[in-house]
């Protein structure tokens, strides 16, 4: 046991490999994400979220049946039990992620399956809980507001279908593609806390629901999937592109953060916040109403000077708009960046799974030892 003074402590295991992985690579100096290999700009910009899903799963591109067949189960799996729905209908009055977990989780108790950790009835489980966490976010979201659920549309794909139960209308293409873009920019990313917390699950050799459930309750806190609500906050309390200024100054004048910079890994710019500001932009003057981006893009402008310290714009920054813009309420923000990340869950459980090594690091111990133990009697 090596003395105290011996022992190099890495809070948040910050620079610390725990094990090896091909779900993904990132390149923080460089500001470079690579999704089995393929750059997240490609992917962005000629996959679909179908098509990337395939990719995380089975470790390559799809031709066009694998496309057509993933596509095709996805599509049929999206029904739930309707005693789901009244799981629902009985906590409808709690936060849209923690109907998620809850609801997830109850899942499990139709499944004959839920103990198998074989890959195939992994992968089976990930591609279903895939396809039913949209209807579970959207059932709740319209029970919370009192209308009937809109059961899913078999003809859409993944995101035009999340739309549609959403609000119940068919999304135009560039609505649902610009949903497709960002499920696809949030699908996979490393051992983020979520992803390492659904690692740290399947160690223990628990079934896949606990291990999405563990996930869901860790992307939950602030610090990991709430940026992009907080980060709306932040717009809504600006108001005008001509109060950036006065914000960024008052807030980090007063030792504040701003949400949506920086990245615990990126030192420059995360390649997936351009993908999304150029769609805030476009969607913006789609509906006509710009002033989001332009409020975003002159707190942007008013947080260059941090750049050389490695802070830039993340991933959420933009996201939060985008989401305001479909009407969406802020509350469903982190609900749909789960969406997104399911795969990059499943990718990791089967990994974690298939080399499995129980995850137990150590605490270096800063308390006393050797106390005196004292009977209740003689305590002061």
């Amino acid at each position: 046991m090596p003395a105290d003074g011996e022992i190099e402590i890495k809070r948040g295991l910050n620079g610390v490999y725990f094990d090896s992985t091909k779900a993904s690579f990132i390149d923080g100096e460089e500001g470079k994400l690579l999704y089995r290999g393929y750059n997240i700009h490609d992917l962005a910009e000629n996959s679909t979220f179908e098509e990337v899903v395939y990719l995380l799963i089975y470790g390559k591109l799809p031709n066009r049946k694998e496309l057509d067949d993933i596509t095709a189960e996805i599509q049929a799996s999206r029904d739930i039990p309707d005693y789901i729905y009244d799981i629902i209908r009985m906590v409808k009055d709690s936060h849209p992620m923690d109907v998620l977990r809850t609801a997830i989780s109850a899942l499990s108790a139709s499944d004959p399956d839920a103990e198998d950790l074989s890959p195939e009835a992994i992968t089976r489980i990930g591609l279903r809980l895939t396809a039913q966490a949209p209807t579970i976010v959207c059932a709740h979201h319209r029970i919370s507001e009192g209308l009937s659920p809109v059961a899913p549309d078999s003809t859409l794909n993944h995101a035009s279908n999340f739309l549609y139960m959403l609000k119940g209308e068919i999304p135009s293409d560039d609505e649902a593609k610009t949903l497709d873009v960002d499920f696809v920019l949030h699908a996979e990313h490393g051992a983020n806390a979520s992803a390492f917390a659904a690692r740290v699950a399947a160690g223990t050799q628990t079934d896949f629901y606990s291990v999405v459930v563990a996930a869901i309750s860790t992307l939950k806190g602030p610090s990991h999937g709430g940026a992009a609500e907080s980060v709306m906050n932040v717009a809504i309390e600006i108001g005008d592109p001509e109060n950036a200024r006065e914000f960024a100054e008052k807030t980090l004048g007063s030792g504040g953060r701003i949400m949506g910079f920086g990245h615990r890994v990126y030192k420059t710019a995360d390649p997936r916040a351009r993908h999304l500001r150029e769609r805030s932009q476009r969607l913006g003057e789609q509906y006509g109403d710009p002033k989001w981006f332009q409020i975003l893009s002159a707190l942007d402008a008013e947080m260059e000077p941090y750049q050389k310290r490695g802070i830039w714009a993340n991933v959420d920054f933009f996201a939060g708009s985008i989401y305001h813009l479909f009407g969406i309420p802020k509350n469903l923000f982190i609900s749909i960046f789960a969406l997104g990340r399911i795969p990059g869950w499943t990718l990791q459980a089967l990994e974690q799974y298939q080399n499995n090594i129980l995850i137990r690091p150590l605490l270096n111990y800063t308390g006393e030892k050797d106390l005196k133990y004292i009977p209740i009697d003689e305590r002061e």
